[in-house]
Parts: C-alpha cells; sequence; structure tokens
C-alpha cells in the first residue's frame, strides 16, 4: 500500500503537470487586456503621453473615425520625440504613431502570440470579428509563461550584459535623450561608480510628464531604487514569476554580489517563443 504522505507527494506532481499543461496552451483571450486605451491622431505628444502615464500603461491604440488605425508607445515617445528635440506640445500622435496594427485572434495559443510579437517586432491588437477587444503586452505574456522545457533556458543566454549607466546628477531631459537613441527602455543610475538605482521609460511618464514634472531635475532624485534583483543562471521562468509577482518589467541580474546584466520582459518572451 503506498503511504499517505507519498500518495499526497505523487498526487500533488499530477496536478503540477496538468494545470503547467493547461497553460501551455490558453489563449489570447485567457490573457489579454480587455480595456483598450485609446488616442487620436490630432492629439498632441503632450496629452498622449500623461494618459499612459496616468493610467501606467505603455501604449495607447490611435483611432480615427471610429477605427483603430495604428499605435503609440512610450517608446515613440523617446526615441522620436525626446531623442529627436521634439516638442511634446506641439508634436501630434500622427508624427510618431506605429502602423499598421499588428493584429491577432483571440483564439490563438499564447506561444503563438509570443511569436508573433517577436517577428513584427510590436505590441498586439486582439480583434474579433473585426473589432477590437483587446491588447497584448510582453507583460501579458510572462505573467502566464507555463514552468516547461522551452522555459527551463538560462537568463544568461538573453539577458543585456552591456549595460547603459547615467551619473546620479544628470539632467532627466539628457538621459531621456540617452535612452531614446538607444531604443533602450532603461538605464543604470550611478553614484560615485556605483549603482544606485534604475530609471525607466515608465517612471518618465508616470513619476514626471503624467505629474507635470520638469525633465531638468537630476536622475538620481526621481531613480527607482534597485529593491528586486536575481542572481544568474535562473530560468526565463523563474524570472518571469519574479517580474510577475513584483509587477516589474525589467530585472537587474547579480554575479558574485555585482551587476551582471539585466533581463526584460521583452527578453523573456523572445526567449519563450524560440
Amino acid at each position: 500500500m503506498v503511504p499517505p504522505e507519498k500518495h499526497g507527494i505523487e498526487f500533488q506532481s499530477v496536478v503540477d503537470r496538468a494545470y503547467q499543461e493547461y497553460k501551455r496552451h490558453r489563449k489570447v483571450a485567457d490573457i489579454m487586456s480587455p480595456e483598450v486605451a485609446v488616442t487620436t491622431p490630432q492629439a498632441p505628444m503632450a496629452e498622449a503621453a500623461r494618459t499612459m502615464g496616468e493610467k501606467r500603461i505603455g501604449s495607447l491604440i490611435v483611432v480615427q473615425y471610429g477605427t483603430p488605425i495604428a499605435i503609440v508607445t512610450e517608446r515613440d515617445l523617446l526615441s522620436k520625440v525626446l531623442a529627436g528635440g521634439m516638442d511634446l506640445e506641439k508634436t501630434k500622435v500622427s508624427d510618431v504613431m506605429s502602423f499598421p496594427l499588428i493584429k491577432i485572434c483571440p483564439d490563438l495559443e499564447i506561444r503563438e502570440a509570443a511569436r508573433t510579437m517577436i517577428k513584427k517586432k510590436g505590441r498586439l491588437a486582439v480583434f474579433r470579428c473585426g473589432m477590437i477587444c483587446g491588447v497584448i503586452t510582453a507583460s501579458d505574456l510572462i505573467r502566464e509563461m507555463p514552468d516547461a522545457p522551452e522555459t527551463s533556458l538560462v537568463v544568461d543566454d538573453f539577458m543585456t550584459k552591456d549595460l547603459v549607466c547615467v551619473e546620479d546628477d544628470q539632467k532627466i531631459e539628457d538621459v531621456a535623450r540617452i535612452m531614446g537613441q538607444k531604443r533602450i527602455g532603461s538605464v543604470i543610475v550611478k553614484e560615485g561608480g556605483t549603482p544606485r538605482g534604475i530609471f525607466t521609460e515608465r517612471d518618465l511618464l508616470s513619476a514626471l510628464i503624467a505629474k507635470g514634472v520638469s525633465l531638468d531635475v537630476p536622475a538620481g532624485e526621481v531613480c527607482s531604487p534597485m529593491l528586486v534583483t536575481a542572481p544568474t543562471g535562473i530560468s526565463i521562468h523563474e524570472a518571469a514569476t519574479i517580474m510577475a509577482t513584483k509587477h516589474i518589467r525589467r530585472l537587474p541580474l547579480v554575479k558574485k554580489k555585482k551587476l551582471a546584466g539585466i533581463i526584460t520582459a521583452r527578453d523573456l518572451v523572445e526567449a519563450y517563443a524560440r
């Protein structure tokens, strides 16, 4: 007769395996964000940036005459507006938006959605019967990443090792320009050569632009402390679990107590999509 405790362990493992197999075949409709925030082509980028910052989201669907035609993202704000020296108030959404929309079906399995996101290099708009019904971001995908062979790859193979760093006394307007020119979503803020914190494109939107704070402030005053780190060598599933639990999109990685790199939600999606 099987001992009760052993039987319990075996039963639990069967349940875990079944749940992970279920997660591997979940559909886009199960994980998409059904609330679609929108703007118009004529709206000034300052207004679009404030909306994204207030809602703590990274993109808006651009609608014209009731029809979704494009998307504008926080990366568009950085790489096209701020890096290009354009005026937020005078620049219209139509000047920098990305089109056409990358459309997917709600019945698509999430790994296929991940592959589409990496191939098309953008956020995904979910359409049902010709009507938009949701959006899918990298953060949505990592929240549902299954513990499976394809997610057992280690983060070391996908992390960014050449980190972009700025000094804590550099002005945010200059930091934002650097981020836009290099097309990156975060920088490490150092004080005297020692990492002090991290500044992200979401910080720019939510902590500064949405609140009308001038960008003429030192990075050290507005950067976020690196409260969450992880060791190198963990799997992409472990990294995804940490990021989803802590509600972050970038995870600094440490080796021998020193910062060795950083992994982003998009990096994890790319690894999962292989």
